[in-house]
């Protein structure tokens, strides 16, 4: 069945860097948009970014612009987000999801989604 297991989160200083994996199985990334998505205590679950396999354009939250990078290795089936000049208003539960077809930052339309990696930032 398809699965997706986040690895990389971890306690970082405020200005430092973290790099996310998400390794995917049980089915090929060409047809999915897959996304990063994060949720801190008491918060929403909000988009980050994602990429849509069949255009592969990407988009970003205004709120990480400039400072994450989502990246694929489609013949791995992983999905990579750099995570930059982090601030403690980052600290969250990340994790990856998937949807067949186009989506956008709306975590609703994500029907597949991982177990969660923790990134604190945190001097």
């Amino acid at each position: 069945q398809l699965q997706l297991v986040e690895s990389g989160g971890g306690l970082v200083q405020p200005g430092g860097s973290l790099k996310l994996s998400c390794a995917a199985s049980g089915f090929t990334l060409d047809y999915y948009t897959m996304g990063w998505f994060r949720q801190a205590p008491g918060k929403e679950r909000e988009g980050v970014s994602c990429i849509s396999s069949s255009t592969g354009s990407i988009n970003y939250a205004d709120s990480v612009w400039g400072r994450f990078t989502l990246s694929v290795d489609n013949a791995k089936k992983m999905v990579y987000l750099q995570m930059n000049s982090l601030k403690p208003e980052d600290t969250a539960i990340y994790y990856c999801a998937a949807v067949r077809g186009r989506a956008g930052l709306e975590y609703s339309l994500y029907a597949y989604w991982g177990q969660g990696t923790q990134v604190t930032v945190s001097s």
